[in-house]
C-alpha cells in the first residue's frame, strides 16, 4: 500500500500536505505516467550539465507516455529547441511536475513544496553547510532522493554518478596547470600545449590533443631538471579511474612505492627522459600502525586513530604531481599536514618535487590540511608556500605548490558527462515516470519524505542541530572573536571554520602567531589584542556574536565585562573564578550567557559526569560515591625525563595547580591537604589501567562539586576529583617547591644571564659552584642524605632542565621564581617532532538503587592520543573542540540559560557529547555489580 511506497513513512502522522502527496501519486496504482520536470541549473554560470539529455527524454516519452517539462536555459549544453524536438515542453513553472530532476543543490527559496526531487543534495554525510537545505526539504514536505545513495543492493556500488568525468577533467586541468607552472619556472614542456578541460568541445578533441602531447614527450623528452617526473595517484574509485584514463594516454611506466629509492638513485637514466612514471598508491602504502604493528584494512576502518600517514616521508619527496582521489572523513589521519608540506618545501634538494596537486576529491582542510578552499573554473589554481608559516597566493612565479581544487569538475565536460549520467539514470527515471516508487534503488536513496527523515538517516537530526541554519531564524553571517592564539587554538578554529556561514577573528598580542594560524583556515583573519585598551577591545567585541577567551584566566573579566557591555555571549575553558561569578547578575540583566569551564578538565568531565548523574536521579537511584581522575600526560613512549611529563599547554598553570590546597571525602571521612603540601600527599598508585604506572594528586576542592552536580554530600561515602601523573612526578616537583623554585613571591623576581645562574641564585650558591656543591646544598635544604636515590633523580632533572650547563647563555627574566621555572620547563620539556601527548579521564560512580537492594559501579572513561603527524595534541583537541562546540551552541541559539554558567545542564552537555562523538572523542561506559569492583575499595587512599 501507500506506506510501503513512501518508504518508512508514518500514515498516522500525515499532514494535509502529505495527503496531497499521496493523491499526487495515486498513479502508483494505476501506473498512469507522471509529469517529470527538468530544472535549470543555477548554482553557478559554469554548470551546463543536465540529468537527462534530449535523446533520453525522447526515448522516455516514447516508452512511457510521460509528460516532461524543461525549464529554459541559455547556458545548458543542449539548447531549448533540442528538448522541444524531443517532445518536451519548455516551461518556466515546474509546479505541475510530480517529480523534479536536477544536478546540483537547489536554492532553498526555489524549492517547490510537496514534490519529489532527484539531485545531489550533499546532505547524507551530515555536511553542515547544507543542513539548512535538509531542514527545508522536511519543512516543505519534499521527498528527497539523492543520486549518491542509488546503489546496487549486493555490492553497494553507486549506480548513478559523474565520478569518472571529475577524474577526466581534474587530470586535464592538472596537466594544463603543470605546463603553465613549469613555464613560469623557466622551463618549456610538452604540457604547455594542454588547455583547460572546458575549452575542448568533447573528449574526442581531448584525446587528439593528448596524442599530440604524447608524441612530443616521446620525441623531445621532458625537462631534465625535473626528471624523473612521478605522477602519484591516490584512491581507486571512479575519480582516480577517470584521471588514469587521461594520463594513461601519455607515454609512461607504472612503478610501485618500493621502486622509488632505486629510481631516484639512478634518476639521470636516459629512460626517464621520454616517459612519465605513474605511481598508484593504496592505503597500506602510506599508512602505518602507531604501535608498529601490521596494517589491517578492517582495523583501519574501525579504528583509524591507531594509524598515521607516512606519505610525506615515504612518497611525497619523490612526487612531481599528486592526483588526490581518496575518500576522507575527519576520523581518518590526514594524507599530509601543513607541517609535512613545510618540511618538504624547506629541503632544498626537493625544490623540484611536489610541484602540483590536483585535489579532485576537494575535501577542504581534509586529507590535505593545507588545501583551504575550492578553486573555480575561472581561477583554477592557487599556490601554498608553507616554508615560514602558511602563505597562500596566486602568483604563478612565486614559490609554493600549485593546487587545483575545483569542486564541479564534471561540468567542464558537460556533453559526455550528461550523456553518461543520463544513461545510468534512465532506468530509474523511467520507473519514476511510471509511478513505480517501489523500485528498490529509488527507495534506498530516499533521505526524507512526509516531513520526516527515513530511519537510516535519523542521525542527521543531531547534525542539523549543529548548524545554525536549523535553529536561527536569520541567515546573516555570524562572527566569532577568538581572544588568544595559543596551544589549543588550532582545533577550535578548525572546527568553527568548517561552518561556511561563520567569520572568525583571531586577536592576539602576538600578531604574527595569530596571522600564521588565520592563514590556515577559510573566513579567518588576524587582529591585535590589547586587553587594557578598552576602546580597541570594545570594537573587537562589538563586531562579534560570540567571544571565546583563551587568554590567561586572571584576564577573563576584562573580556567578560566588554561582552556584557555589548550584549555578546562568551566562552572560556578556565575555572569559574569568584571574580567571574560576581558578573553573573550583570550577565543575566544583559541577557548574556558566559559558559565557563568548557575544556577538558574542567569541561568534558562535567558533561560526561552530569549525563550519568541525571540518568541515575531520573531512575530514583542514589549516587553514593563519585571518583573522577583526569590527566593531560605524555604518551608513555615519550615520558623520557625525571618528571615523566612534557608540556602541551602552559607550564605555569601546571605548576601553580600544585600549590593549591585540596579537600575531599573518602569512605565517609573528610580529608584536607594544606596549600603547598599537595605533592607530599600524592596517591602512590591509581589502578585505572594495568598498563599505566599512574600516581595522583587531589584536585582543589572536590566537595564543592557535590553542590555543582546536585549530589547530597551527607549521603555519600566518597567525593573525589584528582589529577593523574606518572610515578615520580610528585617527588621531583616537591623538591623544586621546597628548594624555592616554585616561589610566587614578587621578591623572588628573576633577571639573570642563564638558566644555571637562576638555579644557583635560588639555591643561594656562588657562580663558581660545582655539581657536587649543588648536590650537597640541595640535600641539606631537603634534609635528605647524599645517598638518597631521590637526590640523584633531582640532579638528573637539573641536567635535563639545562640548569647544570655553564656553557649556555640564555637570559631569563621573570616576575617570580615560579614564572622563571615555567619558562625553563617550557623550553626543556617540550614535545619533539613525532612525539605525542595523551589525555586520560575516568569517572566512577557508586550507584545505589532506589530500593537499596543493589549497588552498581558505573565507569565512564576517555582516552585520546595526540596526532604527532598532524601537529595536533590531545590536549588541544580536548580543550579546543569542546570550546568550539559551545560556541556553535550559542551561535545556534540552543543555550537559553543566562548568566555565568558551567556545562552541567542538559541543554549544553547533551548536544556537546553528541558532537564530540562526531569528532572521535567518545566515552566508553560499563557497569559492574558490587562495591568490591570499585576504585573506592581498590585504591590505597592517602
Amino acid at each position: 500500500m501507500l506506506s510501503s511506497i513512501l518508504a518508512n513513512g508514518n500514515p498516522g502522522m500525515r499532514t494535509n500536505a502529505a495527503v496531497s502527496v499521496s493523491k499526487a501519486f495515486k498513479s502508483t496504482y494505476t501506473k498512469k505516467p507522471l509529469v517529470l520536470g527538468i530544472r535549470r541549473e543555477d548554482k553557478n554560470r559554469w554548470e551546463r550539465r543536465v540529468a537527462l539529455t534530449p535523446a533520453h527524454i525522447k526515448r522516455l516519452i516514447k516508452e512511457t507516455g510521460a509528460k516532461v517539462l524543461v525549464q529554459p536555459s541559455n547556458t545548458r549544453i543542449f539548447n531549448n529547441s533540442s528538448f522541444e524536438k524531443a517532445g518536451a515542453l519548455i516551461e518556466e513553472d515546474l509546479t505541475k511536475a510530480d517529480a523534479i530532476l536536477g544536478i546540483k543543490e537547489v536554492p532553498i527559496e526555489k524549492l517547490i513544496s510537496d514534490k519529489t526531487y532527484l539531485i545531489f543534495s550533499h546532505t547524507h554525510k551530515g555536511q553542515l553547510y547544507n543542513m539548512p537545505s535538509l531542514r527545508a526539504f522536511l519543512d516543505k514536505n519534499i521527498r528527497l532522493i539523492d543520486y549518491e545513495l542509488m546503489t546496487d543492493e549486493a555490492s553497494k556500488r553507486r549506480l548513478v554518478l559523474f565520478g569518472k568525468h571529475a577524474g577526466y577533467a581534474g587530470m586535464i586541468d592538472g596537466l594544463h596547470g603543470l605546463g603553465q607552472r613549469l613555464l613560469a619556472l623557466g622551463y618549456n614542456s610538452p604540457f604547455i600545449h594542454m588547455g583547460q578541460a572546458h575549452v575542448y568541445p568533447n573528449l574526442e578533441c581531448v584525446n587528439t590533443k593528448l596524442r599530440h602531447v604524447a608524441n612530443i614527450i616521446s620525441d623531445q623528452g621532458l625537462p631534465e631538471a625535473f626528471a624523473p617526473m612521478v605522477f602519484t595517484f591516490t584512491g581507486s574509485g571512479n575519480v582516480t579511474q577517470g584521471a588514469r584514463a587521461i594520463f594513461d594516454k601519455l607515454p609512461h611506466e607504472n612503478i610501485t612505492v618500493d621502486d622509488l629509492p632505486a629510481i631516484f638513485a639512478n634518476r639521470y637514466d636516459d629512460r626517464y627522459k621520454n616517459r612519465l612514471l605513474a605511481l598508484q598508491v593504496n592505503a597500506q602504502d602510506y599508512l602505518e600502525r602507531i604501535d608498529g604493528g601490521e596494517y589491517s584494512r578492517e582495523e583501519y576502518r574501525n579504528h583509524p586513530e591507531r594509524y598515521r600517514s607516512i606519505f610525506a616521508e615515504k612518497i611525497a619527496p619523490y612526487t612531481t604531481m599528486l592526483i588526490n582521489g581518496i575518500y576522507w572523513e575527519s576520523k581518518y589521519p590526514r594524507l599530509m599536514t601543513t607541517q609535512d608540506l613545510a618540511r618538504i618545501q624547506n629541503q632544498r634538494e626537493l625544490k623540484n618535487r611536489m610541484l602540483a596537486i590536483a585535489d579532485i576529491s576537494c575535501d577542504i582542510g581534509g586529507s590535505l590540511e593545507f588545501m583551504s578552499h575550492a578553486s573555480t573554473i575561472d581561477s583554477p589554481f592557487f599556490y601554498v608556500d608553507a616554508r615560514d608559516g602558511l602563505v597562500e597566493h596566486k602568483d604563478i612565479e612565486k614559490p609554493g605548490v600549485q593546487i587545483n581544487s575545483i569542486d564541479n569538475l564534471p561540468t567542464e565536460l558537460p556533453f559526455e558527462a550528461s550523456q553518461h549520467f543520463g544513461d545510468s539514470l534512465y532506468p530509474y527515471a523511467k520507473a519514476l515516470a511510471t509511478g513505480d516508487l517501489d523500485n528498490t534503488v529509488l527507495r534506498r536513496a530516499v533521505i526524507c519524505q512526509e516531513g520526516s527523515l527515513n530511519d537510516q538517516h535519523k542521525h542527521l537530526e543531531s547534525v542539523m542541530a549543529a548548524d545554525q541554519g536549523f535553529r536561527v531564524a536569520d541567515n546573516r553571517r555570524k562572527s566569532v572573536l577568538l581572544a588568544g592564539s595559543g596551544m589549543v587554538s588550532q582545533p577550535l578554529v578548525d572546527y568553527l571554520s568548517r561552518s561556511k556561514d561563520t567569520d572568525i577573528t583571531i586577536a592576539s598580542n602576538d600578531f604574527n602567531e595569530a596571522r600564521r594560524l588565520a592563514h590556515q583556515f577559510p573566513n579567518t583573519q588576524a587582529g591585535i589584542l590589547n586587553i587594557l585598551d578598552t576602546p580597541s577591545l570594545d570594537k573587537l567585541v562589538k563586531e562579534s556574536d560570540v567571544v571565546v577567551s583563551l587568554i590567561p584566566a586572571h584576564l577573563h573579566t576584562h573580556i567578560a565585562s566588554a561582552a556584557i557591555r555589548h550584549q555578546k555571549h562568551m566562552v572560556t575553558a578556565s575555572y569559574l573564578s569568584p571574580e567571574m561569578q560576581k558578573l553573573d547578575q550583570q550577565a543575566k540583566d544583559a541577557s548574556v550567557t558566559i559558559i565557563n569551564e568548557i575544556g577538558l578538565d574542567p569541561g568534558i568531565d562535567h558533561c560526561s559526569a552530569m549525563k550519568v548523574i541525571d540518568q541515575a536521579h531520573a531512575r530514583g537511584d542514589k549516587i553514593k560515591s563519585f571518583i573522577s581522575w583526569c590527566g593531560g600526560l605524555t604518551a608513555p613512549e615519550n615520558s623520557d625525563n625525571q618528571l615523566g611529563y612534557k608540556f602541551s599547554w602552559s607550564p605555569r598553570g601546571v605548576l601553580t595547580a600544585g600549590l593549591n590546597a585540596a579537600q575531599y571525602k573518602i569512605n565517609g571521612s573528610l580529608r584536607q591537604i594544606p596549600a603547598g603540601q599537595l605533592f607530599s600527599h600524592k596517591f602512590a598508585n591509581v589502578p585505572l589501567y594495568p598498563g599505566f604506572a599512574f600516581e595522583g594528586l587531589a584536585n582543589r576542592d572536590s566537595l564543592q562539586y557535590a553542590d555543582i552536580y546536585g549530589l547530597q554530600l551527607d549521603q555519600m561515602d566518597t567525593m573525589f576529583r584528582g589529577t593523574l601523573r606518572y610515578h615520580g612526578y610528585s617527588e621531583i616537583l616537591d623538591c623544586l617547591l621546597k628548594l624555592g623554585f616554585l616561589n610566587l613571591d614578587s621578591k623572588s623576581k628573576i633577571d639573570v644571564a642563564s638558566t644555571r645562574e637562576y638555579m644557583l641564585r635560588t639555591l643561594g650558591l656562588r657562580k663558581d659552584a660545582t655539581r657536587d656543591t649543588v648536590a650537597k646544598k640541595a640535600a641539606k635544604k631537603l634534609e635528605i642524605p647524599l645517598s638518597d636515590p631521590l637526590l640523584n633523580r633531582l640532579m638528573l632533572a637539573f641536567e635535563e632542565f639545562g640548569m647544570l650547563d655553564s656553557s649556555v647563555s640564555n637570559a631569563l627574566d621573570a616576575p617570580t621564581a615560579l614564572d622563571a621555572m615555567a619558562k625553563v620547563l617550557q623550553q626543556a620539556l617540550r614535545f619533539k617532532a613525532n612525539e605525542r601527548d595523551l589525555v586520560c579521564m575516568s569517572h566512577e560512580f557508586g550507584i545505589e538503587s532506589a530500593d537499596g537492594r543493589t549497588y552498581d559501579v558505573h565507569s565512564s572513561s576517555l582516552t585520546v592520543y595526540g596526532d604527532a603527524k598532524a601537529g595536533e595534541t590531545a590536549m588541544a583537541r580536548t580543550v579546543g573542540i569542546p570550546a568550539a562546540i559551545a560556541t556553535r551552541l550559542l551561535l545556534e541559539g540552543l543555550v537559553k540559560t543566562r548568566g555565568t554558567i558551567r556545562p552541567t545542564i542538559p541543554e549544553i552537555y547533551n548536544p556537546l557529547i553528541e558532537r564530540l562523538e562526531l569528532k572521535g572523542i567518545i566515552f566508553n561506559e560499563s557497569s559492574k555489580r558490587g562495591i568490591q569492583n570499585s576504585l573506592q575499595r581498590r585504591m590505597a587512599w592517602a
